[in-house]
């Protein structure tokens, strides 16, 4: 379902609804937009796609209109893949997709041919993806990435297995059958989360770095974000993966990097960019990342994932243009950052990427 932001929300939505109430007044306190014309914008911009990025959308969303209170912002969180077909087929003006565009699908060629030109694809929302449990007694979790890895290929199928004990030998881990929950839905985290499994624990985890969960691993399948987080929170003995914004009350994982555990944080989080590459892919309008999740850098969460804001350089209509440029400055900006931060949980953007994000931005136009 599209989410409308202006003034109000959609009723029922409750992270949404956390994410707009402190926004609306952060929101009020910013005039960073990075665009002397905004004031003039008005229509209504339609995006869709990341269901992680759903409250920083959110947040986002007011904090731009409340220097643009002619603009409507419309986020669907129909999930990356959805997201990026959406914006291919022209029913969005941007898209948020927990995945870089490639060509394994032909679908970087396709926004390509539908931008008339190169599209553009920036960071814009770095968060970690928590390893979500519900298990009674239970209230530190370590994981190891093979025990994690066997856990979710459905090697390791109760929680008192020795590998968990191995972990957690001071825990009192309970003689009950583990429901690993997956997105059922084609999806980025999904991706980043089979990307890290396939980098640190290949011989277990063997489908290889995936968008939707691949038949025969078990479990049990839920849609988007919002699913996932419904399924783990109403049964015991779950466990699960989501953006670490959305994880509420559930007990959430410490992993294993080198020879410690770390838990989710968004401070640990943003250091993996640091120890990262950019991707082979790379272009002067394309900034996207090859993430580091074998390293052994002390404090650095490795299971991370990147969003990206995906535009076009070129609109055939002068006012979407405008208004994606601007929403795209105001994302990118320092306000919109820590907008994010404060209200989803995100990581901040380094300002030197940041600066890069926004030279990029810089060429949308009509």
């Amino acid at each position: 379902m599209k989410t409308t932001f202006r003034r109000a929300i959609v009723p029922g939505v409750a992270v949404l609804a956390l994410a707009l109430t402190g926004a609306c007044s952060a929101g009020n306190e910013s005039s960073d937009t990075s665009s002397d014309s905004s004031a003039s914008l008005s229509g209504e911009l339609d995006g869709g796609g990341s269901s992680a990025q759903q409250a920083a959308q959110g947040a986002w969303a007011v904090g731009f209109q409340s220097s643009n209170p002619d603009v409507t912002v419309n986020y669907d969180p129909v999930g990356s893949g959805g997201g990026r077909e959406g914006f291919i087929s022209g029913a969005y003006a941007f898209a948020g997709s927990d995945a870089y565009l490639t060509n394994d699908d032909g679908e970087l060629d396709a926004a390509n041919e539908k931008c008339g030109g190169a599209a553009i694809e920036v960071p814009d929302y770095v968060s970690p993806i928590a390893v979500v449990y519900n298990v009674p007694g239970v209230d530190d979790l370590n994981l190891s990435p093979d025990t994690l890895a066997g856990i979710m290929s459905g090697a390791i199928t109760q929680w008192d297995d020795a590998a968990i004990k191995a972990d957690n030998p001071d825990a009192d881990l309970p003689s009950e059958r583990i429901n690993a929950v997956h997105r059922s839905d084609e999806s980025g985290t999904t991706e980043n989360f089979t990307d890290y499994l396939t980098a640190v624990s290949p011989d277990v985890w063997d489908a290889g770095v995936v968008e939707t969960w691949p038949k025969g691993y078990g479990g049990e399948g839920a849609s988007g974000t919002s699913g996932v987080i419904s399924t783990v929170s109403g049964s015991d003995y779950t466990i699960g993966y989501a953006d670490a914004s959305q994880a509420g009350d559930l007990g959430v994982a410490n992993i294993g990097v080198g020879d410690e555990f770390v838990a989710p944080s968004a401070d640990a989080a943003a250091k993996i960019l640091d120890v990262s590459s950019e991707a082979d892919v790379a272009t002067d309008t394309q900034l996207v990342f090859d993430l580091d999740h074998t390293t052994e850098e002390s404090g650095v969460y490795p299971i991370v994932l990147t969003s990206y804001f995906l535009a076009c350089q070129t609109y055939d209509d002068a006012d979407t243009a405008a208004m994606v440029k601007a929403y795209a400055e105001y994302i990118l900006s320092s306000d919109g950052q820590q907008q994010a931060a404060s209200e989803a949980g995100s990581a901040p953007l380094s300002d030197s990427l940041s600066q890069k994000a926004l030279a990029i931005v810089e060429k949308i136009g009509s």
